[in-house]
């Protein structure tokens, strides 16, 4: 049985505040507010619901929980910076002077950048 196989995702995102948290995902990323309930702010994202939930003890893990597919990453990335997210540089990688790591084979680019509770997220024109 193959239930699962054409219905659209939600993605549940938590936070400690969120108000903070909504009103970066709205005005900062630019993404559209459906609605709000008492348990989560919810965005469209393309084709999925992005629930942003509240948790109070909440802790952000160090790997990226959402990544974003974009055509132009460097455009993206300075649009976002121009708005003040803050892009963050690896050690471990060798980054451009905007934050944007290249795969060896020119084939991938990423950014990495978190939210307000410091969960990170990522632009990318990985398909």
């Amino acid at each position: 049985m193959r239930t699962l196989r054409t219905a659209a995702p939600a993605v549940v995102i938590c936070t400690r505040d969120r108000v903070r948290s909504t009103t970066f995902y709205r005005d900062v990323l630019g993404l559209e507010l459906v609605r709000e309930d008492r348990f989560a702010a919810v965005f469209r994202l393309g084709s999925c619901a992005l629930r942003i939930s509240a948790v109070p003890d909440f802790t952000p893990h160090e790997h990226t929980i959402l990544g974003f597919i974009v055509p132009d990453v460097p455009a993206v990335v300075r649009t976002l910076r121009d708005a003040g997210v803050v892009f963050d540089f690896y050690s471990a990688l060798q980054q451009d002077e905007l934050g944007v790591w290249t795969s060896p084979d020119g084939a991938l680019r990423v950014a990495w950048f978190k939210d307000p509770d410091g969960n990170v997220l990522s632009v990318t024109d990985a398909s």
